[in-house]
């Protein structure tokens, strides 16, 4: 196996963690978001354990410089940075909206490639050593700390970005960014673009360096590395690499990168990883943003498995096909997927987390019965899959099962459901609620129901198939006793999906605290009543 080329004995780096994905991130077609909800992506990132955080662009908006400044105000254990162009008045609004940092810099930028020297800018080289010279100074005198970033670094030229970051540090700049702008580099330049430069330009050996990594050739991660390799000690990132084009260093892959090969890097971070999940989950949620299906770290495929073969090794020993603790980042467990490639290892331990118990002749009859259903849908549900464990045993497995559902919409009123929802003991009852939108008419109505129903906490639709009469998949997460549980279902009427998904989450939660009989109690007493 290839491993970095490091001495065994040094001791670990340390490398900060500056993460722009409230700036950068929000460059991302689609992406942008409300100032006010700015603040609380700023929280999470800071209880993150991020080092820095770069809040936005102050002179872009009014509410981003209002965004800054009380992100600015309220999180005292992280260092904001202000951006801004090497333009005057960019600095003044950074330095306004940042002024009640705890700790705060500027990170002022201009391009150093000859494309953007000739066709944006229109300066020279020497114009624009002037610029960063004079810029960095005017700053100076309001922060210690400027970061400076050379944009288009790895497409200017070793010499010339050589002489920019040396007037630049003797200028005051205290962080040198070589970023990456249009993804544009293989790793081995990367690597010997900062060796060189901080080998070359005087004064290097009075700063730190950093890394801007764009992922257009898919190498965002493995250029910061690099840079790492070569000498970089801050790396610049964003949740779920989000950004312009094909987006950023991602930051959850580039922590973890950093972790499971710490002993090929030599280098750590500060990052709470027990947060990285949620913290994925609240800018996608809040940017509108999906997650790909096969993301690293974070996409519902990654530490899911479907292959019989791995499934039975995952069951013996998770290291097998595991080389992350995916509960240790904050990710639910759910690594078996049921499809035509599942055996029945991984089908009697499904029906085992819901507390369904067959023979080796019930399992049979479930297996051929699966066969079939996961040729025609490829995945096999949790709702179909205790179904076919009920056919099998001639019981109802689950405490609840959803008999029947019915929605009213329009344009002009609210939506109205009704459900009835049969309980193991074999009754039967109905409700009805309404909703802005149906899905929550439903989940209202749902929660009536089952007395324990856990919290609705998210709900992903996907399409199985095209046309007109496509198959969708609801997948629905929930929190109960501050644990995570998730139904799915499959079905051509989306909404009933959704219940379908919810309802059988909660029989995931009920089962598995032990609190079914509990339950069916509470509502023979009721019914006395």
């Amino acid at each position: 196996m290839t491993t970095f080329n490091v001495n065994a004995n040094d001791s670990m780096k340390r490398i900060q963690i500056f993460d722009t994905t409230l700036r950068d991130g929000e460059q991302s077609p689609g992406a942008s978001i409300d100032s006010s909800r700015k603040i609380v992506i700023a929280r999470q990132l800071a209880k993150l354990g991020i080092d820095v955080i770069e809040p936005g662009f102050a002179i872009s908006s009014p509410g981003d410089f209002a965004a800054i400044q009380q992100i600015s105000r309220e999180l005292h254990n992280v260092e904001i940075a202000g951006f801004a162009r090497c333009v005057q008045a960019d600095i003044e609004a950074a330095v306004k909206a940042t002024q009640d940092a705890t700790r705060r810099r500027l990170h002022l930028f201009i391009s150093s490639s000859d494309i953007h020297l000739n066709f944006q800018i229109r300066k020279s080289r020497e114009q624009v050593i002037q610029i960063a010279r004079d810029m960095i100074s005017y700053g100076k005198q309001f922060v210690d700390e400027i970061e400076f970033s050379a944009m288009d670094s790895t497409r200017s030229g070793i010499e010339f970005v050589t002489e920019l970051v040396e007037a630049a540090i003797g200028a005051g700049a205290t962080i040198i960014n070589l970023p990456d702008t249009m993804g544009y580099a293989i790793p081995s330049e990367v690597e010997e673009l900062f060796r060189t430069v901080r080998r070359e330009a005087r004064g290097a050996d009075r700063v730190r360096f950093s890394a801007h990594c764009h992922n257009d050739l898919g190498m965002a991660v493995a250029n910061s590395l690099a840079a790492i390799r070569g000498g970089a000690t801050q790396i610049e990132v964003t949740v779920n690499g989000i950004g312009e084009r094909a987006g950023n260093c991602s930051l959850e892959e580039l922590v973890m990168a950093i972790e499971t090969r710490k002993d090929a890097m030599q280098a750590e971070t500060g990052i709470v990883q027990s947060e990285i999940f949620e913290t994925s989950r609240l800018v996608s949620r809040t940017m509108r943003f999906p997650i790909a299906f096969n993301k690293p770290i974070v996409g519902r495929n990654a530490f899911q498995h479907e292959s019989g073969i791995h499934q039975d090794g995952l069951l013996k020993n998770r290291n097998t096909y595991e080389i992350m603790d995916p509960e240790a980042m904050g990710i639910p467990r759910n690594m078996i997927i049921l499809g035509k490639s599942s055996g029945r290892h991984a089908i009697k331990h499904r029906l085992s987390e819901y507390g369904i118990i067959v023979n080796d002749e019930q399992m049979q009859t479930v297996y051929e019965k699966f066969i079939v259903a996961a040729d025609k849908h490829k995945i096999v549900s949790d709702v179909e899959l205790i179904r076919l464990a009920g056919e099998a045993t001639d019981t109802q497995p689950d405490p609840y099962v959803l008999t029947d559902l019915q929605v009213v919409s329009g344009t002009q009123r609210s939506r109205v459901a009704s459900v009835t929802v049969k309980e193991a003991n074999g009754k039967e009852r109905s409700y009805s609620a309404v909703g802005e939108g149906p899905v929550e008419a439903v989940i209202r109505c749902i929660q009536q129901a089952i007395p324990a129903a856990a919290e609705f906490e998210d709900l992903e639709l996907h399409s199985l198939s095209s046309g007109e009469s496509a198959y969708g998949e609801a997948v629905v997460t929930i929190l109960y006793e501050g644990r995570r549980y998730r139904g799915t279902s499959i079905h051509k009427d989306i909404i009933l999906a959704s219940a379908q998904a919810y309802v059988a989450a909660c029989n995931q939660a009920i089962l598995s605290s032990g609190s079914s009989s509990q339950t069916e109690a509470v509502q023979d007493e009721e019914s006395a009543v």
